[in-house]
């Protein structure tokens, strides 16, 4: 094996780290793809975790190189030991994520080198004097988190490194054209209108019965801020709620024509939808609606030292 130098990110790297990151995330999510600017930004702070990122005490990136190449890299978190601190995450070391060229790389000895990376971060996690150790792959772009199947490359140096699965979170990530999704047409029941408004994580749709909202759904233009660099065209699905007592009425299709016929008009063509693996109502009304599975991932990898 020729020899791999780990060493502390560099400006220099942004392009070959970025086009790295960019592989895993089209192996993905088709035809997405982030800028440096992007990449670089994730490493200083994370605006899109406004709870979680706060938490943050130190962050750190490692590269390995070989052959004067930028083969493997890794993002990692330290959290802070007191409050406010959420106590699931107090004393934690993460490995945000972990991209490496797959062991069929015209490297044959770029798998070591994704070993040799993975043995800093524990030595990093060390000097940190950690609690507690998690691995994740939550890269800059949307639905990319925890460690998606396409990925195994990824899993099997996790699991070299003693990050184990803890079995229980496996979440399923779909995608829908735009176009194949129904117009919200005539509401499903008498009365029932929709309101738009300002939600947590997106614009909000809601529908009324009177003055009873009896379900939502928020939808965020992935474009805002720069977050995606190919395809304006993306949206995902922040949340959507129906009440017991409300469901199997056809308001949850209807919301979702209504998001559709509001995406058409600002040429979105392309809608994300999440759901957990075990959802099978969730599921099953998302592939009606025309939603194709794309990836499943499981989060939850943690390591004992």
């Amino acid at each position: 094996m020729s020899s791999v130098q780990v060493r502390p990110f560099r400006r220099s790297d942004r392009e070959q780290l970025t086009v790295l990151v960019n592989r895993h995330i089209q192996a993905v999510i088709p035809g997405m793809s982030v800028s440096a600017n992007t990449v670089l930004n994730q490493l200083e702070r994370e605006p899109g975790e406004p709870i979680v990122d706060p938490w943050v005490a130190e962050r750190r990136t490692l590269v390995a190189v070989q052959h004067d190449r930028l083969v493997a890299a890794a993002h990692l978190l330290r959290y802070g030991d007191g409050e406010p601190v959420g106590e699931g995450y107090r004393g934690l070391g993460e490995i945000r994520w972990l991209v490496c060229w797959p062991p069929d790389f015209p490297w044959a000895d770029a798998e070591p080198a994704g070993d040799a990376l993975a043995a800093a971060c524990h030595a990093q996690f060390d000097a940190w004097r950690v609690s507690r150790r998690s691995a994740d792959g939550a890269l800059p772009a949307p639905a990319i988190y925890g460690v998606p199947e396409h990925w195994p490359h990824v899993r099997a140096i996790y699991e070299r490194a003693g990050f184990v699965y803890d079995g229980q979170h496996t979440e399923v990530v779909l995608l829908a054209r735009v176009e194949d999704l129904p117009s919200a047409g005539e509401p499903p029941i008498p009365g029932l209108v929709v309101r738009r408004s300002l939600g947590i994580n997106g614009t909000r749709f809601s529908a009324y019965l009177g003055d009873l909202c009896v379900g939502y759904i928020e939808v965020e233009n992935l474009a805002d801020a720069g977050r995606v660099a190919r395809h304006d065209g993306w949206a995902d699905i922040g949340n959507l709620h129906v009440p017991q007592d409300h469901q199997r009425r056809g308001i949850a299709t209807w919301l979702f024509g209504s998001v559709a016929d509001w995406l058409r008009m600002a040429n979105v063509d392309r809608l994300l939808e999440y759901a957990m693996s075990t959802a099978d109502a969730e599921l099953a009304l998302f592939r009606k609606l025309g939603f194709v599975e794309l990836t499943r991932t499981d989060r939850g990898f943690t390591a004992e030292r």
